[in-house]
């Protein structure tokens, strides 16, 4: 059970702090509920080129990462289609130096065309070395777009497209920041030894003054179920075959998201997992094999992939993954395989809950999910799946016409 006591500024800051009394440390975690869904169809990639910029030198802070390592400091951040989030973690007698910069950033950045010229171009040489010039860098591309027809989710958090990023302009870049760096549309996190009047008193001081900005209204087009199996050949040059398959579940606040997850786990994770026992050691069909899912908040994918085993037919083992699918259908899970599962997820949620930095991610995301509170009925989810319950979901989402199917193939010497 996590503990945790909370506050909200008058600017709509939401503020946490869960005490550690066992740690020197203190970790700050600043979640902003915006990703890669929220940007344009023309515009995408933004979400991800400002957790490049907001270390680009704030208002009134020019260096951003000198100061806190002479704090004794470390700091990073992560984007995703959903959220984007950054985290420090420095000693706890100089936390202060957290909230200065953190709340300098929020405030607003220090937008230059040479700050922006130069975040646009390390963004650039991530999209072409992890996206076009690396093997099967683009599989994920074709796969959004097969799986997504009105969702934003049908593009990558880093972009659409490379002249998305290339094409952006200084005055976009300010009015992206401005609709979603605000304080309304955030989450503090504090964890450590730490009193939370003093964290209220730091809150105020830095956090307090800034102006709450528009309150953002998140309008998204709702992807339609789908209604017929959609399927698509790429040639590439790349060394082995490879099938990605992708099917809609539901969303990460439904029942039946935690049922998808620990149908990925059955299915999918690790060499005990059913495709793996069945199709990479029996039939020897694929040389690796993965089932797992998007973790996304709105309605995301449940995927499989593997690559093919040189000489075997990428027909014959997308016939033998759908086979094990429609197997899982039909017959669902054993009450052994079942409860494997889930203390799989009891184990990860426990080793999650480890680290100082992952509580003050964790106990912001589920706060940002509704409620911080959510985050110590995790596991009870979890629980209270029955195999019954994950059959039923199962029938629901590996419906053929709910399938998206990706053939990843080698082009011929």
């Amino acid at each position: 059970m996590l503990k945790f006591e909370r506050f909200t500024l008058a600017n709509g800051l939401r503020v946490l702090v869960h005490k550690d009394v066992t740690t020197p440390m203190v970790a700050v975690n600043v979640l902003y509920d915006v990703g890669a869904r929220d940007e344009e169809k023309e515009r995408t990639g933004f979400a991800h080129l400002f957790e490049h910029l907001m270390f680009g030198g704030s208002v009134n802070i020019p260096e951003y990462d000198e100061p806190l390592q002479m704090a004794g400091g470390e700091n990073n951040a992560y984007t995703t289609n959903d959220i984007t989030n950054y985290y420090i973690q420095l000693p706890i007698q100089n936390m202060e130096t957290a909230f200065w910069l953190e709340s300098d950033r929020m405030l607003s950045l220090a937008f230059s065309e040479k700050s922006l010229d130069v975040q646009r171009k390390v963004v650039c040489e991530e999209f072409k070395e992890h996206y076009i010039n690396k093997p099967y860098g683009d599989a994920w591309e074709h796969l959004r777009e097969l799986a997504y027809t009105v969702h934003p989710y049908q593009w990558m958090t880093i972009g659409k497209e490379l002249k998305h990023i290339e094409e952006a302009q200084l005055s976009d870049v300010k009015a992206f920041f401005q609709k979603h760096y605000t304080p309304q549309n955030a989450v503090l996190c504090v964890a450590g030894n730490v009193r939370t009047e003093d964290v209220k008193a730091l809150a105020e001081k830095w956090f307090g003054p800034i102006p709450a900005g528009e309150k953002y209204v998140r309008q998204i087009a709702e992807e339609p179920t789908q209604t017929a199996a959609r399927s698509k050949t790429v040639m590439a040059d790349v060394p082995l075959d490879a099938l990605y398959k992708a099917w809609h579940i539901a969303p990460r606040l439904s029942p039946a998201y935690y049922a998808a997850d620990l149908i990925t786990e059955v299915m999918g994770s690790g060499f005990a997992s059913r495709l793996y026992q069945r199709l990479v050691k029996e039939r020897q069909l694929f040389s690796n094999i993965s089932c797992y899912h998007t973790g996304s908040l709105d309605a995301g994918l449940l995927i499989v992939e593997g690559k093919i085993v040189e000489g075997k037919s990428i027909e014959e083992a997308n016939e033998a993954v759908e086979r094990e699918m429609q197997l899982l259908t039909e017959q669902g899970v054993t009450d052994e395989e079942l409860q494997k599962a889930k203390n799989k997820i009891e184990a990860m949620i426990a080793f999650e809950d480890m680290t100082l930095l992952s509580r003050a991610n964790n106990i912001a995301f589920y706060e940002l999910l509704g409620d911080a509170e959510m985050i110590n009925q995790e596991w009870d989810r979890y629980q209270a799946v029955t195999a019954q319950f994950l059959q039923e979901t199962a029938a629901i989402c590996l419906r053929p016409e709910n399938c998206n199917t990706l053939f990843y193939k080698k082009k011929s010497a």
